[in-house]
């Protein structure tokens, strides 16, 4: 059923944006209001997993694929309990899914669990909208129809950094995931079989997805997931093998206990960070982050590794990214000769080199992974104490499985590998 040809039977949606934008199309979700920040998502598939990321809380998603919904939803492919987003708008939405796991509609799902959706947009146009205003306030409606009415409320409303949005994802109690093979005795202890080794790993919930936490237990992890605002010493006691600092929504300085806790925790215990947890240790190293144009959301975004010079298709989702120069003067014996920062880092990408920074907290800091669109960092190595970060999603909930082996690098961090990041992504292999 092509749901455009009977929108006419569904309520009047509107959706307004603070640069005085205003579109015109009908409810496919709740009805009611959302305001929140608009940014667009590229993936051709993997909706459910994009609308239950914790990371879009304070968010309302369109999509650049034209019809959404087409497979339906199951519980399997669900990245938290709950949706933290505002709000969803699309082109076209499919009410009548057809896949064999299907176990309902995405319009019921969203109306089930109160996020106002919208559909009868030109998404691609909308998104081109984004592109060149930036990533701004914006709001969606069933009630409020008059385009002046909804745009100006929507210029009166709070900024996504004005508040912690961490604190309203992360979970309220510790709780504890087996890695695959059974809890062992003694971190970094061999399995029976003489496998692969286990260790203890607490993680910092800061909207940590599902499948974050699944990759975890799959490299023979014993995970023990605790709140975003639990301190270094209260982690330490735990008596992991390592720390990792997880994915979440919003402006990182918007919690800057977070960042002290990595501060804290760097060099005591081997690190590893994605997304916000990238953006934190950057804090915690005396660097900057910045708010991107209108970020990095979508499955098909390339990255070269630096370290082995392949290109990774990755899956991202933040507006936030750190900023390298921010970090310390390069040093040039270990940057090809450069002493001057590029604000382009796909000088490195194209010279196939890795450069290395001097900070004043800790030491030599390497660039290892840069996007290939705009040139902005997506991981950072800590040369002088063991941790590294990337600012995208390796776990691939939904997405490619080309950065996997990120798991496996924090295994071998942990296990004291020196060369534990230089994994080519192809052959799977330490070069």
């Amino acid at each position: 059923m092509n749901l455009l040809a009977g929108a006419d039977r569904l309520p009047k949606a509107l959706l307004a944006l603070e640069d005085g934008t205003a579109l015109e199309g009908s409810c496919c979700g709740a009805q009611g209001e959302a305001f929140g920040e608009m940014v667009f998502n590229t993936s051709m598939t993997g909706y459910q997993e994009i609308v239950s990321d914790p990371s879009y809380a304070g968010q309302i998603v369109t999509f650049t694929y034209p019809q959404i919904g087409n497979y339906g939803v199951n519980a399997h492919d669900m990245q938290a309990a709950s949706l933290a987003l505002r709000g969803v708008v699309v082109h076209d939405m499919c009410f009548t899914p057809s896949n064999w796991q299907s176990a309902g509609s995405l319009p019921d799902f969203l109306r089930e669990r109160g996020v106002v959706a919208m559909q009868g947009v030109d998404t691609r146009a909308l998104t081109l909208r984004i592109r060149e205003g930036g990533a701004m306030r914006a709001a969606l409606s069933t009630e409020d129809l008059d385009p002046q009415s909804l745009v100006a409320r929507v210029r009166e409303s709070e900024s996504i950094s004005a508040r912690n949005l961490v604190a309203d994802v992360s979970t309220k109690e510790r709780y504890e995931v087996v890695g695959e093979g059974g809890p062992l005795a003694g971190g970094g202890a061999s399995s029976a079989d003489g496998g692969r080794p286990h260790v203890h790993v607490v993680a910092l919930d800061f909207g940590e997805k599902r499948g974050i936490v699944e990759r975890l237990a799959a490299a023979g992890c014993d995970v023990t997931v605790v709140p975003w605002d639990t301190p270094a010493a209260d982690v330490l006691a735990l008596g992991p093998d390592g720390v990792f600092f997880s994915n979440g929504p919003g402006d990182p300085k918007s919690v800057p206990e977070a960042a002290e806790t990595a501060r804290e925790l760097l060099g005591r215990i081997p690190i590893f960070g994605i997304c916000l947890g990238n953006q934190l240790l950057t804090l915690a190293a005396g660097g900057q982050v910045e708010k991107l144009p209108y970020g990095h959301h979508g499955g098909n975004e390339p990255v070269m590794n630096l370290l082995t010079t392949k290109v990774e298709i990755t899956a991202q989702n933040h507006n936030y990214g750190p900023v390298f120069s921010s970090l310390g003067p390069l040093v040039p014996e270990l940057s090809g000769g450069v002493s001057d920062h590029a604000r382009d880092l796909r000088l490195w990408s194209s010279r196939h080199i890795a450069p290395v920074v001097r900070s004043k907290r800790f030491g030599r800091i390497r660039l290892t992974h840069v996007n290939l669109n705009d040139g902005t960092p997506e991981g950072l190595q800590f040369l002088d104490v063991p941790a590294f970060s990337m600012q995208y999603h390796p776990e691939a909930k939904p997405g490619p499985n080309d950065s996997s082996y990120a798991f496996d690098a924090f295994c071998r961090l942990m296990g004291g590998c020196k060369d534990y990041l230089a994994i080519d992504v192809r052959e799977r292999r330490a070069r």
